[in-house]
């Protein structure tokens, strides 16, 4: 067995890919979470899904983190 390393990724975080979208940006904010990661290019603002391993894969850095949502804080 392999141990994957999970890498934690949160609506809002601001993160740079290997590869340029076509219209010259590479930084992308992070818009959904789920078996797909929903990306905003920050230069067009197009919007993309990409499997979490393709995500993975693809991520260079992280350039802004998002302060990650409790969800026992939002319970009242």
């Amino acid at each position: 067995m392999s141990t994957a390393r999970l890498i934690e990724v949160h609506v809002g975080d601001v993160v740079r890919l290997r590869k340029q979208h076509p219209c010259g940006g590479s930084d992308w904010s992070v818009v959904r979470l789920g078996a797909d990661i929903g990306l905003r290019c920050e230069t067009c603002q197009h919007r993309i899904l990409l499997a979490r391993g393709v995500f993975e894969r693809r991520l260079k850095t992280f350039l802004s983190r998002a302060v990650p949502e409790d969800p026992a804080l939002g319970a009242s």
